[in-house]
């Protein structure tokens, strides 16, 4: 048998419902919504980490953090990790990562140095667009040295940091200096061509590579920083919303009453709305470049012979909760995140509502390509679901963090802390998850269930190592 291609495409900080095939209709992604019909939807897809390192490590090995001891941002991933690439290397795959992996910290190293290859034959990594002399600005400096200064997101404030103590000026102005960039407020336009952004970068180099493929199967992930914080995206994108028509989050009243009157405010209606609009840009941006890459895939003629999966690391709050970003407690607007998988073999407008958890997609991947998965991986093949002949059904999803872990079963959301203090949020009343009722009474026989599904959970979770002989 020829053994299929594999392209993920893998976004950052996207919502699960930042989809219009996610029942969204004020959102624009035409491109990614025939992927969804011509393949397998995953509505209830949690991702095992809110945050991005522990998130990317978990997801390409298929190992909890936990077991990889990867809880929390700023550990390096371990230069021998056994990856999805090094997998497919022995069976003759081609593999690459173009744009971002953040397997290590990036704020405090030179972006000039070879990468660990973690099993990629091909490495093209930017980690944040414009901040760092990577692979994006050598890009950008190759077609257009005059439009440096306006390709940079803005300095991270730990990367500031350490820039300044060491001394360093590379040149290039950042948006947000001499402070550091700040993330959340609004939609900004993105200041040089727009045939120079990051998702431009991911989308081109991606194609090229394709272009490039030979008889030999190959693994290539396109991974977009898009919609991560700032909302920069060209004019053009942000041109396709009208902010004022966007709708607001969902507060409660208590919630609401707390929200400032002054419209420049933070949570304000208008910031509010700016905000979402330059995230959706950013997403509409991306479903321009995932519509050119699966154009070149056919072109090329191997879009009859390539599963595609369509992603993202973990989700973003847009203003829910009076918050931004991603982190603590994982409520479903940052745990859970959109999962499509297309191509050969896969049930064509097929949709599956249960839970799935990312550690699942490499399992999966392998099962497609007629590779056993190894015993230390901890997720589960969603092969049969995404051939329409399993039913298939996970009870539950876990995403864990340093000093807690929560879990996320059809009607709940349970959160435990290393100190024993504990949450619940009873979804089907309460989807914002606003509301914890784990001092309410009524809630006992929950609350039980709930401990015993995480107890079993990480019992399952075990991987032993293996005796060589009987003693």
């Amino acid at each position: 048998m020829k053994r299929p291609n594999i392209l993920i495409l893998y976004t950052d900080q996207q919502r699960w419902d930042a989809l219009g095939a996610n029942g969204n209709d004020e959102i624009q992604t035409p491109n990614l919504d025939a992927l969804a019909a011509r393949g397998t939807n995953f509505s209830h897809h949690f991702v095992q980490n809110p945050v991005c390192m522990p998130s990317r490590v978990s997801m390409l090995s298929g190992q909890y953090p936990s077991t990889l001891g990867i809880t929390h941002m700023g550990v390096p991933a371990p230069e021998d990790l056994m990856t999805l690439p090094r997998l497919l290397k022995q069976y003759g795959y081609r593999t690459a990562n173009i744009g971002k992996l953040h397997f290590l910290p990036h704020a405090n190293r030179d972006h000039r140095l070879p990468h660990p290859s973690y099993g990629f034959d091909q490495l093209e990594i930017a980690d944040e667009p414009g901040v760092y002399e990577d692979a994006y600005r050598a890009w950008v400096r190759r077609q257009a040295p005059e439009q440096m200064d306006g390709i940079s997101a803005g300095l991270p404030p730990n990367t500031h940091v350490w820039q300044r103590a060491m001394g360093i000026d590379d040149g290039i102005a950042h948006r947000g200096e001499p402070e550091g960039r700040h993330d959340y407020k609004r939609a900004i336009p993105f200041a040089a061509d727009d045939h120079l952004t990051y998702s431009a970068f991911v989308g081109e180099r991606t194609i090229e590579f394709i272009k490039a493929s030979g008889a030999e199967p190959f693994l290539c992930i396109a991974s977009f920083y898009s919609p991560h914080a700032p909302w920069i995206a060209p004019q053009k994108y942000l041109d396709q919303y009208d902010a004022d028509s966007l709708s607001l989050p969902a507060y409660p009243p208590e919630i609401d009453r707390q929200r400032p009157a002054d419209p420049t405010a933070l949570y304000s209606d208008d910031q509010l709305r700016s905000a979402k609009q330059g995230y959706y840009a950013m997403v509409s941006e991306v479903d321009h470049y995932v519509g050119r890459i699966l154009d070149a895939l056919d072109a090329a003629g191997k879009g009859g012979e390539t599963i595609v999966v369509f992603t993202s690391d973990h989700g973003e709050w847009l203003g829910d909760h009076l918050r931004f970003g991603k982190g603590y407690p994982a409520d479903d607007a940052v745990s859970r995140v959109p999962l499509i998988i297309a191509g050969p073999d896969v049930n064509e407008g097929g949709r599956h509502d249960g839970i799935v958890e990312a550690v699942d997609l490499v399992p999966t991947l392998l099962d497609l390509a007629a590779i056993q998965t190894p015993t230390f991986m901890q997720g589960e093949s969603l092969a049969a679901l995404i051939k329409g002949d399993g039913a298939r059904q996970k009870r539950v999803a876990l995403t864990e963090a340093t000093g807690w872990k929560s879990l996320r079963i059809p009607r709940f959301q349970y959160l435990i802390h290393a100190d024993g203090r504990e949450s619940l949020w009873d979804l089907a009343i309460d989807p914002g998850a606003y509301h914890d009722v784990a001092e309410n009474g009524n809630y006992g026989d929950e609350l039980t269930a709930c401990r015993r599904y995480l107890l079993t959970r990480l019992l399952a979770m075990e991987r032993p190592l293996p005796r060589i002989w009987t003693y």
